[in-house]
């Protein structure tokens, strides 16, 4: 159990930070021309290298042990999770262009709906009754959170922007992250020597790999905007940087989670933190909640002490 309480702090931590760090990179003015940086595939480019290599050293300085015995198969299901998770992030990308922030947010908390739906689909995984009451209770709980906020009227222009094509990329964002999550699981299931580490280290080298292959392709000019971008703006670098780092950092907790507790766990713990910051700015900002939305609080609650006090029972009746 306190490992488990480690890597939630850990994920809270890192991940809050990073969250922090990302929108700066992404929406920060630099320079005296008030440039912003655009290039998300640089960007995720320099975060899974990053990613890389600390899991090479987490495994090396740290656990002392021999990197993993690469053979054909591996390799292909390592570069089979990096093709889908680079897949995933430019649907999300694509989306924001037609509906808002608040939507995109309220999608993504439902995302442990296709983690489960792809492991059923793909692998025929099989989870225990209260597994699917968990899921509804916080789903339910945070989606009537995000529905119950108080928002102004914006007419037509709300509705274009919340458009059903946008919510169709979110759809396909959320169903290829699910068959990321649900590959996971099946890697770590079929292969009983692969670690979380080896599968941090491995899949963002693979990663790394397909998107330095898009970015050298003659015909995009990214890799060479980011470039001048950052050679003309060098405090971009320094965030760039420490984005990096503190994402690869946040990843060592992640990919243990992931390897001892499985993909659905590690979701829930993604989702009740991105509703936790919710919760937190709410508080600091000295937002009020109405009733409905305490009553969303407290259903999330219950879903997390029942997944809690569920595993505790299995634990104590082995």
């Amino acid at each position: 159990m306190l490992d488990f309480v480690v890597c939630v702090g850990g994920i809270y931590v890192c991940f809050l930070t990073w969250s922090a760090l990302q929108e700066r990179v992404t929406t920060a003015a630099y320079g005296a021309d008030h440039q912003r940086f655009r290039f998300t595939i640089v960007l995720n480019l320099l975060q899974a290298m990053a990613g890389s290599l600390v899991g090479f050293v987490y495994i090396r300085a740290i656990q002392r042990k021999p990197m993993l015995q690469m053979t054909k198969h591996r390799w292909k299901r390592f570069f089979q999770v990096a093709l889908l998770n680079s897949t995933a992030s430019p649907f999300g990308y694509m989306a924001l262009r037609y509906i808002n922030y608040p939507t995109m947010t309220l999608a993504k908390t439902c995302k442990m709906v296709p983690v489960m739906l792809m492991n059923k689909v793909l692998y025929r995984r099989h989870y225990p009754a209260y597994k699917y009451a968990v899921v509804a209770m916080i789903t339910a709980g945070v989606s009537a959170f995000m529905l119950f906020k108080s928002n102004s009227k914006k007419g037509g222009i709300e509705a274009m922007e919340n458009s059903l094509y946008g919510l169709f990329l979110v759809l396909i964002n959320l169903a290829i992250d699910g068959a990321v999550n649900s590959t996971q699981d099946q890697v770590f299931a079929e292969d009983k020597e692969i670690t979380g580490q080896h599968m941090m280290c491995l899949m963002n080298l693979c990663s790394s790999a397909l998107m330095a292959l898009w970015l050298l392709n003659p015909f995009n000019p990214e890799l060479s905007s980011a470039l001048t971008f950052l050679y003309s703006h060098p405090r971009a670098l320094v965030d760039i940087g420490m984005f990096a780092v503190c994402g690869a950092l946040g990843q060592c907790f992640v990919f243990y989670t992931l390897a001892s507790f499985g993909s659905l766990t590690l979701t829930t713990v993604t989702v009740t933190r991105k509703f936790l910051t919710i919760l937190i700015s709410v508080f600091y900002n000295g937002h009020k909640l109405n009733p409905r939305q305490w009553s969303a609080t407290g259903l999330v609650f219950s879903g997390i002490s029942l997944d809690v006090y569920m595993k505790q029972m299995a634990k104590q009746a082995v």
